[in-house]
């Protein structure tokens, strides 16, 4: 239960004063539900503001705060037009205060003739004279004293301005308490950093104060790292089953090629871990393409041998079937029950499943989230395999671990290359295995980059590559918030297609229902439609050997990593390609500095080295729209530098300063709940 110290900042937001429906749509749009988001929403930049008592036009581009006084009122008889209040400086000199799309009443009741006002904003040469338009405060003289030089600049959506922001900012930073000190002592010495009510203060005062925003970044690293350590300790405690097949059954599989040299090092290490009675909590790292499913089928082979059950997860229904026919495929032969449940299995198809894995005959499951479900029980699972795992959290790995008496040995896979700092921070839990070679056969992606501008040429090549008889995936642009949907973008590109490629374009994206999903995903890997039309959804989609182009409509919006991801997506034809069709003419040098790694590499750790440092962790991982944690108040610099530094510190609590049950670890299970890192204390407690 979260200490009641924290509850008046974990209030909802409409405990805040002046917040009603019109303000709640903008901050809903943020994410500020509560109090503690308003405090964490530190500031993006800062504004120096300068204080004088005299208009000089060496000031223009500058923000100043001076005091005025209104001499005349400018109206046009246009609405659109904007209303103007003529003012003077104490020494004569002219200035417009400029109102756009505002009934001239309310500036002149803010602005009287003849009344002295501080004024502060942007001063602007117009012509031969200067203006502010829209002021940002209008005060009495007497108080001017209340806006400081530098003021904090925030993130903001339509319909919240950034004085509102600072009210709210300071009503939240009210109700945070002082809290005790969670850091080892000798480092908080060393570092000289603040208290942490008084790091937020102060960021939220001086965006530039480097000490206060780096505590901060430090507190939620320390969080993260000192709660993928309970997991690994509460992990550990559990008594799992060794597993140690005989190799019968991976000796009767009959593959078109030897396993790489890669591949052979992580089903070593995976081997060994399962060997193990404490359960294995392991990430498997690898492009698109670099054999992990065979890796994953080796080790619910593994499990088979020695009499358990192994049960494979994947984030969607396409992905699921994928899989499942995958492993039918390679473990032909073999005395192997393999089933699929997904959310779409009824009746009595889905009773003869479950009686299945209940009574042992069904040997590996493959499925969506519904091999979660109550009703789901498994007779021996051995071994669980997570695909895509960053699209899963932490609760769920650990619900579908619950499904066994014994805690079950975990594996769990991302085609996403994850950076080390992002490694130690999403999965520290887990050991890493890494698939850095590709199997052999697999030709270089070559990949171009072209302007919108030559549409026409990009349509025409698509013409030859299909005529040709190859395939490809035309991928849809993100869409910002305030424009059309992605749905909408790929049904307007499939229909200016289908004009000249006829019913020879398919269409999939995410909001299709599961069963027509499938059937335009099966549509286009069995060749009846030469051309799909698509959303970001086939990040994870099925593999189509024979779709050996794939081109990405605006990829100046899609990061490095992700497009890396698409890339992977192109079959393994004799010239695989991919085009990169940037908006408008958007060859700038910032693209063109941005995406010629794309050219230069398919190496994706190198590639989401580089994502990271451009996007953040979330973007890289994925994880942005997914629900998965994410980090607020680190920035991927402050990861490199703190990182190491937090874990050790998480370390010296669990094994020589008493863990959570001492003075300073209780300070940390505050600290725990603060960060909402707090389900790592219930597993803790729930052993």
């Amino acid at each position: 239960m979260r200490p009641d110290i924290l509850n008046p900042l974990f209030a909802e937001i409409s405990v805040l004063k002046g917040i009603g429906p019109a303000l709640a749509r903008p901050l809903e749009r943020l994410g500020l539900a509560r109090a503690v988001d308003v405090a964490f929403h530190l500031p993006v930049s800062w504004v120096d503001r300068v204080l004088t008592d005299e208009l000089d036009m060496a000031d223009a581009g500058r923000v100043i705060g001076i005091v005025l006084t209104p001499v005349d009122y400018r109206a046009s008889g246009s609405a659109r037009a904007p209303f103007r209040v003529h003012a003077t400086d104490r020494h004569g000199n002219y200035v417009s205060l400029t109102y756009f799309g505002r009934n001239s009443a309310w500036p002149r009741k803010l602005l009287p003739l003849g009344e002295p006002k501080f004024v502060s904003g942007k001063l602007e040469a117009y012509g031969d004279n200067l203006q502010i338009v829209h002021p940002d405060h209008v005060l009495l003289p007497d108080e001017a004293a209340t806006i400081p030089a530098r003021e904090p600049v925030y993130g903001l959506s339509e319909g919240l301005t950034n004085n509102r922001m600072r009210d709210l900012v300071g009503q939240a930073l009210a109700r945070a308490p002082d809290l005790p000190e969670w850091i080892e002592p000798s480092l908080l010495a060393r570092k000289d950093w603040p208290a942490w009510r008084d790091a937020l203060a102060r960021i939220h005062a001086d965006p530039s104060d480097a000490m206060a925003r780096e505590r901060l970044a430090y507190d939620e690293i320390f969080a993260g790292q000192l709660a993928l350590m309970l997991v690994r300790q509460s992990s550990r405690r559990r008594r799992g089953v060794p597993i140690a097949g005989d190799g019968r059954l991976r000796a009767m599989l009959k593959l078109p090629f030897a396993p790489t040299g890669a591949q052979r090092r992580a089903f070593g290490e995976i081997e060994g871990d399962m060997a193990q009675a404490t359960p294995m909590l392991r990430l498997l790292q690898g492009d698109v393409g670099s054999g992990k499913t065979l890796v994953a089928l080796m080790a619910l082979l593994n499990a088979v041998e020695a009499g358990m059950q192994g049960a494979m997860l994947a984030p969607t229904e396409i992905l699921a079937r994928q899989h499942y026919e995958t492993l039918r495929k390679t473990a032909s032969g073999l005395p192997v029950e393999i089933a699929i449940l997904t959310g779409r299995d009824k009746g009595k198809i889905r009773e003869a499943t479950l009686m299945g894995l209940a009574d042992g005959s069904i040997d590996i499951l493959v499925g969506t989230h519904a091999i979660f479900q109550e009703a789901v029980q498994y007779k021996h699972l051995g071994l669980a395999v997570i695909d895509e795992q960053h699209r899963f959290g932490v609760a769920q790995r650990m619900m579908l671990a619950n499904k066994a008496e014994r805690a079950p040995h975990l594996l769990v896979m991302t085609a996403t290359p994850i950076p080390r700092t992002l490694t130690l921070t999403y999965y520290g839990e887990m050991e890493v295995s890494k698939l850095d070679e590709m199997p052999p056969g697999r030709k270089p992606i070559q990949t171009v980059v072209m302007a919108a501008t030559r549409l026409d040429e990009v349509v025409d090549a698509l013409a030859r590559h299909v005529e040709g008889g190859g395939q490809a995936y035309w991928v849809c642009p993100l869409v910002e918030e305030s424009e059309t949907s992605d749905q909408a973008a790929a049904e307007a590109r499939a229909e200016s297609l289908k004009l000249r490629f006829g019913d020879r374009v398919g269409l999939v994206h995410g909001r299709m229902k599961g069963p027509d999903k499938d059937a335009a995903m099966e549509a286009f890997a069995a060749n009846r439609t030469q051309i799909l039309v698509a959303t970001t959804v086939i990040e994870v989609g099925v593999d189509v050997p024979n779709s050996s182009l794939i081109i990405i409509e605006g990829a100046d919006r899609f990061g490095l990593a992700q497009l890396h991801q698409l890339r992977g997506r192109v079959g393994r034809g004799e010239k695989p390609s991919v085009c990169l069709l940037l908006r408008g003419n958007a060859l700038g040098e910032t693209s063109r500095a941005r995406l010629a790694l794309m050219r230069e590499t398919n190496d994706g750790f190198r590639i989401a080295e580089e994502d990271l440092k451009l996007r953040g962790a979330g973007e890289v991982l994925g994880t942005r729209q997914s629900g998965e944690q994410q980090l607020k108040l680190a920035t991927p610099e402050h990861l490199a530098s703190l990182l190491d530094a937090a874990r050790d510190d998480a370390h010296l609590l669990i094994d020589r300063d008493g863990g959570l049950d001492s003075p300073r670890g209780q300070a940390a299970r505050t600290c725990l709940y603060l960060f909402e890192r707090d389900a790592a204390v219930g597993l803790l407690r729930g052993g």
